[in-house]
């Protein structure tokens, strides 16, 4: 009986550790950004210089990974407070959710045996805390740069005064850092973090409709430069599709043609209508 005991401790003990290793090494991934990989220029021009309509009614292979229908599952919950963010800002709600479905895909893909273990039989967004935050993937400095965004009048990147107000922090607060940082990671309520990313969307939409270059309508463009951030962000006349590289299964993406296909895809467009 009692070499059972001392056979169930040690199996116990092994389990944890090994759960706990698995842990501290996703930790240490995304604290030092292992899982993002450098951003490049998707080299496929002629396959975005297509017809949108080419790319709906396809069947992508990433449409039958078991990572898709885990993200697929968690985005459809995401649907009322995305159009929260929608009704305020007008950036339409599938633009976010093919942002969201790329990060996810992303995360999903970086361990596979944490994706097994969690978030496929709970059916859940992954929510990072480390170097990136949230379930879309905002780094602070970005955050600090979209708040400052609508209080600067003289930026590029100014929406107007009906948007000055939108972000400000509680009277209370004596911890602006605290309060964003509890904004994005909230685990019940992904508001803030859409909000967050329609507005930096929204943002860039304005800085390049105002040098005369409408980006609206290209959700490769705006999940690229969603991606690699407002320093990249320069208005021209021939943007490229690019960002961080993505594996699923055998094939590679760039952030911004993953995004693509999932926007010009049948899937989820009665949830989230172009």
């Amino acid at each position: 009986m009692r070499e059972k005991i001392k056979i169930t401790y040690k199996i116990s003990l092994y389990l944890f550790a090994f759960i706990g290793l698995i842990f501290v090494s996703v930790f240490l991934a995304f604290k030092l950004n292992l899982t993002k990989n450098f951003s490049f220029v998707d080299k496929n021009y002629d396959y975005f210089n297509k017809s949108r309509l080419l790319s709906e009614n396809t069947s992508y292979s990433w449409m039958n990974t078991d990572e898709y229908l885990t993200v697929k599952n968690a985005v459809v919950k995401e649907k009322d407070t995305m159009f929260r963010a929608e009704n305020i800002t007008g950036i339409k709600s599938r633009i976010i959710a093919s942002i969201l479905f790329v990060e996810q895909m992303r995360l999903y893909n970086s361990d596979t045996e944490l994706f097994k273990r969690i978030f496929e039989p709970l059916k859940i967004l992954c929510i990072q805390s480390q170097y990136s935050w949230g379930v879309l993937g905002l780094k602070q400095e970005t955050l600090i740069q979209i708040e400052n965004n609508l209080k600067d009048s003289s930026s590029t990147f100014y929406l107007g005064k009906d948007f000055e107000n939108l972000l400000d922090f509680s009277s209370s607060t004596s911890d602006k850092d605290t309060e964003r940082f509890n904004r994005v990671t909230e685990n019940h309520n992904q508001y803030y973090t859409y909000l967050y990313a329609s507005l930096f969307i929204k943002q860039i939409e304005k800085q390049w409709i105002d040098s005369s270059f409408d980006i609206s309508g290209r959700p490769e463009i705006l999940a690229t430069l969603y991606n690699i951030g407002f320093s990249h962000s320069k208005p021209n006349s021939n943007p490229q599709v690019g960002g961080a590289e993505i594996k699923i299964g055998n094939e590679k993406y760039s952030f911004g043609r993953l995004a693509y296909e999932f926007y010009y895809s049948d899937e989820l467009l009665n949830e989230f209508p172009r």
